[in-house]
């Protein structure tokens, strides 16, 4: 009788709960590795440049001469670096 609840309940894990948990570590180790000059996308869709960080909050360059202050937490993700030939 329980047999299948405890099923459902690990399929629920392996599908729904761990893939979630790994992308939140992934995001809170891409936070820490943050630093200025990291072109980024928050998750209101704008694209920046990092002038400056503290604890919680990034200073962000979004147009020239024009910057703006946001949560760490709105970083969703960071550009890769551009390749120079």
């Amino acid at each position: 009788m329980f047999t299948p609840m405890i099923l459902v309940f690990v399929i629920f894990y392996f599908l729904l709960i761990r893939p979630q948990s790994k992308q939140r570590k992934q995001h809170q180790e891409t936070l820490k590795t943050l630093k200025k000059g990291d072109e980024i996308i928050t998750v209101s869709g704008i694209h920046g440049k990092v002038m400056g960080i503290t604890d919680n909050v990034i200073s962000l360059e979004i147009a020239d001469n024009i910057r703006i202050k946001l949560e760490k937490q709105q970083v969703a993700s960071v550009k890769p670096a551009a390749v120079t030939t």
